[in-house]
């Protein structure tokens, strides 16, 4: 069906319920944005590749949490933005940044300046489209980005960083054929905090610690 289709659909199942929705009815961080209700193209559903997105999700989000459970510091829970359709974790060193320039499509100034309010390093997992170049990969970035980030040594040897982009990308592809793709993607993860983390001299005396348990309890 079309996306209007389905969004008819969907809010009119949840009025049905008993839920009366509003939301922004136009697609995030991409120009041009159809409004919903005005992209009327007929799109294709593919069950099987809806399977494997899902089995890619559930096993990133298990890498993420291991990741997201070795700081004490603030730091979000693994995600799925609506925007751009990406999972993500993001750790906050406690200071803040300077104003976010904000200028993203079709999204308000308001929620990136609360977003990027403190210093972040933030991974995720996209998985393509939109009209952006590459995909399914691996990202990671910080804001502001410290002098030198771009250059820094980062593992495994397929990740690198893209000067479009502004962080460090590293393709599914390359992960999912690692003899250990936790422990790639782990990598992954790890050096480039660590990169963003030392350059801009974020405390990770106090913020580190020892990688835990996602959901157990840590002893003290």
């Amino acid at each position: 069906m079309s996306v209007a289709e389905f969004y008819e659909s969907a809010l009119t199942l949840l009025k049905g319920r008993g839920h009366a929705v509003s939301i922004v009815a136009v697609p995030n961080e991409i120009a041009p944005a159809i409004p919903f209700a005005e992209d009327l193209a007929p799109r294709d559903y593919d069950p099987d590749s809806a399977r494997r997105l899902l089995g890619a999700l559930c096993s990133a989000d298990r890498v993420f949490r291991q990741f997201r459970s070795a700081f004490l510091g603030k730091v979000s829970p693994v995600h799925f933005f609506w925007g751009s359709f990406d999972l993500a974790v993001t750790r906050f060193s406690g200071r803040p940044a300077p104003r976010h320039p904000g200028g993203v499509p079709n999204l308000p100034d308001d929620v990136t300046r609360e977003a990027y309010s403190h210093e972040v390093s933030s991974a995720g997992f996209w998985p393509g489209g939109a009209g952006a170049p590459g995909g399914p990969f691996f990202y990671s970035y910080a804001y502001p980005g410290p002098e030198g980030f771009a250059a820094a040594k980062v593992a495994p040897e397929a990740a690198r960083f893209d000067e479009t982009l502004g962080e460090f990308v590293l393709d599914y592809e390359a992960v999912r054929a690692a003899p250990n793709p936790d422990e790639a993607l782990m990598r992954f993860l790890q050096s480039t905090y660590e990169a963003a983390a030392d350059l801009a001299r974020w405390d990770r005396k106090v913020l580190d610690c020892a990688t835990g348990v996602p959901g157990v309890p840590r002893p003290v």
